[in-house]
């Protein structure tokens, strides 16, 4: 049966893919270490008990009518207070949008400002950009990045690409790899922004930058920086990507935010008022009930992210033991969300069965099977599968049965030839 073209050309997610393999083990009574998902096992992370409390209570009140299009005013606000006192950002409340979570925001940034052919920068690895590249038939200009520079993007990479396209899309800490842009590094590609838009003419789109900061509040002891705080002149540039799902575990809450140039996020407004992509209103009126009292905030975060941290060190120490003992293994330490960069050079070893692991998804699979370990390759994140490096989520897993899995890794990779 025929359907659009859009919808017979769409890629799968390779994430869901391997998810699936997963649940499909664990139904029959596997034990797996499921590392892949960017999610948080709500028993293990719960939500702030006093979020919960306001979620409950706002349903109890009826708030069960629709928000305003751009989200309640309440909340709006105390987004605006929070990236004064936080990030001594200054947006007003009407250049602020809630969402139904970060996905909305990042599709409408794409749908106001790509028209079909026209030049899209990003990084591999780097979350769905390619997708979304796909979904605006955008002219996608995928920019390899190495680890050497904790696979984030320099200067000198986006140089040569930047001339006539109108979006770079930027993320730290960065989705996969749990690393972040140096001030160093984030200024320079803010200069070349800045340098670019000064050659365009009043009938030309600006080069926008979007900034996908959601995981900026789970960072351990480097330093989070933002456009707009390293060059005020970023701003009519720049449109930002934040929320709760992953400062207050709350992924499932699905209340995330947007802001940037008011005609910008008005068209993103009017978009997503044909879309639906609300976020509940009891979810918006408990979020502003907690960022009322900013120490709420902090006090949760803090702790949560402490636990993240722990639990990266142990794995990132973990796979460092293996690198020790010889493997073909390697680490990058990581630096804020809840991602470790594994490398895992195994491609083209030959498996106890004697069929040969001939690819990246290979190995994931292998590793599913034989150690009961689940990661995600990078070439779901826009690399190739040639490439041996892996994400690892701890959000899934307990700080024990990460170290129940390492020796089953280990010895799964012994087995390899």
């Amino acid at each position: 049966m025929k359907v659009s073209k859009l919808a017979a050309n769409l890629i799968g997610s390779e994430i869901v893919k391997i998810g699936n393999e997963v649940n499909d083990l664990k139904a029959k009574g596997a034990e797996i270490a499921n590392l892949t998902i960017g999610d948080l096992n709500s028993n293990i992370y719960p939500i702030p008990a006093l979020l919960k409390e306001e979620i409950q209570k706002a349903y109890q009140n009826n708030l069960t009518n629709y928000p305003p299009a751009n989200g309640l005013l309440s909340l709006r606000k105390e987004v605006s207070k929070d990236l004064k006192n936080r990030w001594n950002l200054d947006y007003a409340p009407n250049d602020i949008l809630i969402t139904a979570g970060s996905r909305p925001l990042i599709y409408a940034v794409y749908k106001t400002i790509v028209d079909e052919g026209d030049k899209v920068v990003y990084p591999t690895p780097s979350w769905n950009n390619n997708h979304y590249a796909y979904l605006t038939s955008a002219n996608a200009v995928e920019v390899k990045t190495k680890p050497e520079t904790n696979f984030l993007p320099t200067a000198d990479d986006l140089r040569p690409h930047l001339e006539g396209a109108v979006l770079l899309a930027l993320c730290s800490p960065l989705n996969p790899t749990g690393t972040m842009f140096t001030k160093e590094q984030l200024s320079e590609i803010c200069e070349l922004v800045i340098t670019e838009n000064k050659k365009r003419g009043e009938n030309e789109k600006p080069l926008y930058l979007m900034y996908d900061q959601i995981y900026s509040n789970l960072t351990f002891g480097a330093e989070h920086v933002d456009p707009v705080s390293l060059f005020p002149e970023m701003k009519e540039y720049t449109i930002y990507i934040d929320g709760i799902s992953k400062c207050l575990a709350a992924t499932g809450v699905r209340v995330g935010w947007g802001f940037g140039p008011a005609h910008i996020i008005d068209k993103m407004k009017a978009l997503l008022t044909h879309v639906g992509a609300w976020a509940p209103k009891p979810e918006q009126e408990a979020t502003a009930k907690f960022y009322e009292n900013p120490e709420n905030v902090n006090t949760f975060v803090d702790a949560f992210k402490a636990r993240l941290e722990e639990s990266l060190k142990v794995l990132h120490s973990g796979i460092q033991d293996l690198k020790e003992k010889g493997l073909a293994v390697d680490s990058i330490e990581p630096m804020g969300a809840l991602y470790l960069t594994i490398k895992l050079d195994y491609i083209g070893k030959t498996k106890p069965d004697g069929t040969v692991i001939e690819n990246s998804s290979d190995l994931v699979f292998y590793l599913i099977n034989e150690a009961g370990v689940a990661l995600v390759p990078f070439s779901a994140f826009g690399e190739e599968k040639s490439e041996p490096w892996f994400r690892a989520s701890v959000g899934g897993l307990a700080i024990d049965e990460i170290k129940v899995m390492l020796p089953k890794l280990e010895n799964a990779l012994n087995k390899l030839k």
